[in-house]
This record gives structure tokens, C-alpha cells and sequence, in this order.
């Protein structure tokens, strides 16, 4: 996976699972990292952790809540006061809340965080990632778009709640609009792509153990034997994420998964 210069990249969601390996595997490739994270104490955990696995890697964090809209912005604030930016790896993402809840700006929580946060922050830092030789934004997509429509008349979910279809639902935004983000920024002439990355099916309970982030949670050996036969570690899953984001073959529209991975 080689990258011809050295970059900085921000990742959401950065404190634990797939963000954590990412993050980690970005820093061991000699990238500088900015974990954005709406807890710091785990977003200084996490970077203490990284540090711990990596020796002299380049990480910091920030305070960035994608579930309100004015720490996105306050975020992306900080974060180009720092410097500049060059790829955005947005990972962040809520996952199955089985009650609705909303946002601090009244969207409904899974579809406000995992693509309103995100929309926020990459049209926040669009100005700092233009400035990049080769900005790049790349979105985390999910088999279960395939499952959901988009509900125009009711993006909110607010007459009928499910959590895995507002998850699904979100996740199939999150791609529309990276690959309509790709076509406008090309027929724009701007530098920067965007591109989306598919984990594969990837387990924590499968993943070697980042104590305090990432704690053992191994599940009895023939249940493990089987889980192999079709999944993996998050360590493994993040690598398709980190090769999308720093990669400097990767062109703008495509969709990066696991060898063999369905999308």
C-alpha cells in the first residue's frame, strides 16, 4: 500500500473498532493522524493506545460530534487552524439504535450522524482539502443499502421507526452521496475524489486486542472456527479503508471492499 508522500488524514470515529485499526495502520504507514472523536477521553485513550503499538507515530485528536452540527463546525475550526488536510476517512457511525432519537439538530439519530454529520464536515473542509495536492474523502459503505429505499417523503422516520432500516437507509445515503460528491467534484476540475470502502464482514470478537480500546472478547473456539469460514477481524476489515484513503492508485468513484467481499 504505498503513498508517495507523507499525508494528513482525519478519521471519524477513531476510538474504537474498525476507526481505531484504521488509524493505527495509518500512523505504522508514517501518515499523520487526527482522531476526531465527541469523547475525548476516549479519543486521548485511543491515541495513547496507538502510540503504544506504533513508536514516533504522529496522532492527535480533536473534538468533533457529528450529532451536532455546531461541533462539526467548531471541529473543522480546529482542525485547519492545526493545518492543512488531506484525506478525510469518514467511519463514524451509529448502528442500530432501537428507539428513535434525534440529533441536537432534530434529525433522526442513525441517518443525522452517519450521513448529515458527515455531509457537514466534508463541506466544511472541502476549502482545506482542495488545497491538498490529492484530497480524498472516503465514505464507509454497507451491504444493507441494497435492503432499503430512501423514504423522500420521510427521511426522519418520523411516522414509522425501524432501527436497521434507518441504519440501512443512512448507509445508502452515505454512498449516494459519495459517488455524487466524486461526479460534481469531477466536473468541477477540482483535485480531490471521493471513493467508498466496504469493511467486509468484520467482528471485534475476531480482532487481536488493543486493551483499553479494543478489549478480548473471544468466543468459544468452534464458534470462532466457523465465524473465520466468512468473516474476519476489524483489523483486517480496515484495510480496505486505509488503502482507499492513502493509496495514490485509487481513482474517484470507486468502491474499495475485501477481496472477495460483497457490495
Amino acid at each position: 500500500m504505498p503513498a508517495d508522500r507523507r499525508l494528513r488524514v482525519v478519521v471519524t470515529g477513531a476510538t474504537a473498532g474498525l476507526g481505531y485499526f484504521a488509524a493505527e495502520r495509518l500512523a505504522a504507514l508514517g501518515h499523520q493522524v487526527v482522531l476526531a472523536a465527541r469523547s475525548p477521553e476516549r479519543a486521548v485513550r485511543a491515541a495513547d493506545t496507538v502510540r503504544d503499538r506504533v513508536p514516533g507515530a504522529d496522532v492527535s485528536t480533536v473534538d468533533l460530534d457529528l450529532a451536532d452540527l455546531s461541533s462539526v463546525q467548531s471541529g473543522v475550526d480546529a482542525l485547519t487552524a492545526a493545518g492543512g488536510v488531506d484525506a478525510l476517512l469518514a467511519n463514524a457511525g451509529v448502528v442500530g439504535s432501537r428507539r428513535r432519537q434525534t440529533t441536537a439538530d432534530g434529525f433522526e439519530l442513525q441517518f443525522g450522524t452517519n450521513h448529515l454529520g458527515h455531509f457537514a464536515l466534508v463541506s466544511h473542509l472541502l476549502p482545506a482539502l482542495s488545497e491538498s495536492p490529492r484530497g480524498r474523502v472516503v465514505h464507509l459503505g454497507s451491504i444493507s443499502h441494497r435492503f432499503v429505499r430512501l423514504d423522500l417523503d420521510d427521511p426522519m422516520m418520523v411516522s414509522s421507526y425501524s432501527g436497521a432500516v434507518a441504519y440501512a437507509r443512512s448507509k445508502l445515503a452515505v454512498m449516494t452521496f459519495g459517488l455524487e460528491l466524486d461526479r460534481r467534484l469531477r466536473a468541477a476540475g477540482s483535485s480531490v475524489s471521493s471513493v467508498i470502502a466496504h469493511p467486509g464482514l468484520s467482528f471485534e470478537s475476531l480482532s487481536d486486542p488493543r486493551p483499553p480500546v479494543v478489549e478480548p472478547r473471544r468466543p468459544p473456539a468452534v464458534v470462532t472456527s466457523a465465524m473465520h469460514a466468512f468473516s474476519q477481524g476489524k483489523e483486517a476489515g480496515a484495510e480496505p479503508l486505509v488503502h482507499a484513503t492513502v493509496d495514490p492508485g485509487v481513482q474517484g468513484g470507486e468502491y474499495w471492499a475485501p477481496p472477495g467481499g460483497s457490495s
